[in-house]
């Protein structure tokens, strides 16, 4: 094993900005790249591999830009085997202060006979072009492509032209996703017991998710003695992905026992990155993503909910405070349990005796029946014990608005504030930023708004609209809902019935409250 890293460490180098932006339709603007590229730099990647700089200008300037930014990561360019690209890429790594060239060729059969090379012409290139990247930077990283189903004897030998040629990191890549893990880690361990020098370079390791098992692979090649994982954010890249960075390092982290190495990642950034990744490259991801998903911390289940009270490790083996976040969640649904509910109230303000817990859940599960997921106002309206869920403080007499080409539009509320009829006019950019700035100047309120999402609930020109908005005011969030086809009256109302919310909450839970979020739903 090479002296320039400790033999526990393992190195993480993320892709995120290369194969990942290789997700159709995940391209990053300039911006957004420098912004990722700063926040992995941030948190601790040790080498992020910035972009393809002979595949564009706008790559190359990306490049270019978080080279010369770079505080503490290794910035890496990718180029195929010829001297034009590894030129390309030598400029846009330059100025930081620690660049690399990764240059790869496919060696696999199938790969070989895409340029036609026979196994002697490849070899000859490997060395050819690695001497050449060699001779512009220090830190030079080479890849036979698709190594999985290159042939044992010549992925050896290219392996050890390019050792000799200069190469310090060795990266074994599965492109397709075809291993499985006791393969990989048999491969590495074998390559480096084989292979002349190869206990002076750090064999590296980038799997492919296309069965699954991306990051199984991984870390099975770092049991076979690989010190360089190649992974992405929320595991984006061609096809079915990549090693996903937030798993193996977390699995590293929580199974050291097993897995007795250390990165140096700050894991408490995981979910912020996670989060803004899927923003800008517009991959939502997955409620159930290990890690990083919606759901990793949240419990619906009664026997679930049940042990997370009396102890979180009971179904935790992570906190979620490790990745980012501020703690569990317990969605209440129809597989909860009385225990949940009383927690849920408990946090709400509401203290109930046993026999009303129990009358209570039984009309709270006759209610989950109907809901995929009940929140906080739901169990508001529960203990409101048959009040007119609609008697609320503010509530919409009538609207009109007058918007078009000729200039801002203009939007007249009526409204009912707690009994008392008030009338407002204001302007807004579009007939929705003038209702809510009238809605503002009939009740003034301090209420942030983070979500204005509309969907059509039917087809053709008549269709209902339904209009979401969720506010934020002191911590407090609380999100509206309604219907109707007049999508501005929709979104009036749910801004409306979201108010409601936060008004309800104020006199529930008082300032300093942590976070809940309550919801309100009104189909006209």
């Amino acid at each position: 094993m090479t002296n320039s890293i400790d033999k526990d460490r393992v190195l993480i180098f993320d892709t995120t900005l290369r194969d990942g932006e290789q997700s159709p339709g995940a391209t990053m603007t300039h911006d957004e790249k420098l912004e990722i590229a700063e926040l992995l730099d941030d948190m601790g990647v040790d080498i992020i591999e910035a972009g393809f700089p002979i595949a564009s200008e706008g790559d190359f300037k990306a490049v270019s830009e978080i080279a010369e930014r770079s505080k503490n990561s290794v910035i890496c360019g990718l180029a195929r085997a010829n001297f034009k690209d590894i030129d390309r890429c030598a400029e846009a790594v330059r100025n930081s202060a620690r660049p690399r060239i990764h240059t790869f060729i496919g060696t696999s059969p199938l790969h070989r006979a895409i340029p036609n090379l026979t196994m002697d012409e490849m070899a000859d290139k490997i060395h050819e072009t690695v001497t050449h990247a060699r001779n512009l930077v220090d830190n030079v990283q080479w890849s036979p492509m698709d190594a999985t189903r290159t042939e044992w004897d010549y992925l050896c030998r290219v392996i050890e032209i390019a050792i000799k040629a200069g190469a310090s990191t060795i990266n074994i890549p599965d492109t397709v996703g075809y291993t499985a893990p006791a393969e990989s880690a048999h491969l590495i361990k074998r390559l480096i017991e084989t292979v002349p020098g190869a206990d002076e370079v750090i064999f590296a390791t980038h799997c492919h998710n296309d069965l699954g098992m991306a990051t199984a692979n991984s870390l099975a090649a770092v049991a076979g003695g690989a010190r360089q994982i190649e992974c992405t954010i929320n595991g984006l890249g061609e096809r079915a992905g990549n090693t996903a960075l937030e798993e193996v390092v977390m699995a590293l982290k929580v199974r050291n026992d097993l897995m007795p190495w250390k990165t140096g990642i700050d894991t408490k950034k995981i979910m912020h990155i996670s989060r803004r990744v899927a923003t800008v490259s517009g991959f939502a991801v997955q409620f159930n993503k290990a890690i990083v998903g919606k759901n990793a911390f949240a419990h619906e289940s009664g026997i679930h909910q049940d042990g997370m009270l009396k102890n979180k490790e009971t179904f935790e083996i992570m906190r979620p405070e490790d990745v980012g976040l501020s703690g569990t969640s317990l969605p209440l649904g129809k597989h909860s349990g009385r225990a949940a509910l009383r927690d849920k109230l408990n946090n709400l303000g509401f203290e109930v005796g046993d026999n009303q817990l129990k009358d209570l859940f039984v009309r709270f599960k006759e209610l989950a029946d109907r809901k995929k997921e009940v929140f906080d106002d739901d169990i508001v309206a529960l203990m409101r014990s048959g009040e007119d869920a609609e008697n609320d403080h503010l509530q919409l007499v009538s609207m009109k608005v007058v918007c078009g080409t000729g200039g801002p539009a203009e939007s007249t509320v009526e409204m009912e504030v707690d009994g008392e009829d008030v009338t407002q006019t204001a302007e807004g950019d579009g007939p929705v930023d003038a209702t809510f700035k009238a809605i503002r100047k009939i009740y003034p309120n301090t209420a942030r708004l983070q979500l204005y999402q509309v969907n059509a609930v039917t087809e053709g020109t008549d269709a209902q609209a339904t209009v979401s908005v969720r506010l934020e005011e002191d911590g407090l969030i609380a999100t509206g809902e309604s219907a109707n086809t007049d999508t501005v009256v929709a979104s009036a109302k749910a801004y409306i019935n979201a108010l409601n919310r936060v008004i309800v909450r104020r006199g529930k839970v008082g300032e300093g409250a942590d976070t809940r979020e309550i919801s309100y739903k009104d189909v006209t």
